[in-house]
């Protein structure tokens, strides 16, 4: 039973309980998290530039064609098809012609063509070579024409050069004191390292030769963002190399020279071309094998 003073205890409201105070987020902090956002999406964004560069900077120097228009027979030469350099399952992964001349003895030029095209750009200079009497090997490095690969790279043109080598003595047994690397454009940077790394080749030949293409990268609008001297592996080294290789060189000019010849090592001979001037062509390719290697071969003779 309730008394009154227990009742008038029960019958009074509960007490209300204070509300929470309302939390105030800071401005400044709300800038901060906004600034640290967008801070690491810029980074974010600027080292994805830094991975493509790094990933395409081959395209600075190298604009390869797998589609291959025209073969020896456009220009009346015989030739082999050749397919070398196979891969661990045995594949070949090379493609490219052999063409051979009327004197199976003669030298074999090693056509490493330039960073432009393939080899079907490189079938006028074969021919002139083929007319000089010289065998001839012209193949398509790997990212090129038929052979295997997605896209060049200079480390790997350097191998396949090296391969190609490789495939004319092992394969075809013809001796490295007989072949004659020729290199077009930046394929000139890969016959003076495939001579520098083998003492035996007698000489090269550097056909409106380019390199050394850090200064044109750095300089190019589209790396202006980019720290190309820090992230470039594509240099396609050539006048360092050229002056300390004592192999005889040919070089070979048709517009003013990107070098200071001077700085070129002995022996060497240097000639200025007219565009399309076959005739001179071949004349100074007689000059030179008479100069300089009719201890090693025969002096060439254009065929009559």
């Amino acid at each position: 039973m309730l008394t009154k003073g227990m009742a008038k205890r029960t019958s009074k409201a509960p007490a209300t309980r204070p509300k929470p105070p309302v939390e105030v987020v800071d401005p400044r902090w709300l800038l901060r998290a906004g600034a640290g956002v967008l801070l690491a999406a810029i980074l974010c964004a600027y080292f994805s530039l830094w991975l493509l560069f790094w990933q395409g900077q081959w395209q600075f120097a190298l604009h390869p064609s797998h589609t291959v228009a025209n073969t020896p027979t456009s220009l009346n030469l015989p030739f082999e098809p050749v397919h070398f350099g196979v891969d661990a399952g045995g594949t070949p992964q090379l493609s490219g012609w052999f063409i051979p001349c009327d004197s199976p003895a003669a030298p074999t030029a090693l056509i490493l063509h330039s960073g432009d095209g393939n080899i079907a750009d490189a079938l006028p200079t074969a021919q002139l070579l083929h007319t000089a009497r010289l065998n001839v090997l012209l193949f398509d490095y790997r990212g090129y024409g038929a052979s295997a690969g997605e896209h060049p790279a200079e480390a790997q043109m350097q191998i396949d050069a090296n391969t190609a080598l490789i495939y004319l003595a092992s394969t075809r047994h013809i001796p490295t004191a007989t072949i004659i690397p020729v290199g077009l454009g930046v394929g000139a940077s890969l016959a003076t390292d495939l001579a520098a790394q083998n003492r035996d080749i007698p000489a090269i030949i550097l056909d409106s030769p380019s390199g050394d293409i850090d200064s044109a990268v750095e300089h190019d609008p589209r790396t202006r963002f980019v720290p190309v001297r820090l992230l470039l592996h594509e240099h396609f080294a050539l006048i360092s190399p050229l002056g300390a290789l004592a192999t005889p060189k040919l070089i070979l000019t048709r517009t003013t020279s990107p070098y200071d010849a001077r700085s070129v090592a002995n022996p060497k001979m240097t000639v200025e071309l007219k565009p399309n001037d076959d005739v001179a062509y071949v004349q100074a390719l007689t000059r030179f094998t008479d100069q300089y290697l009719t201890h090693v071969i025969p002096s060439l003779t254009p065929k009559p």
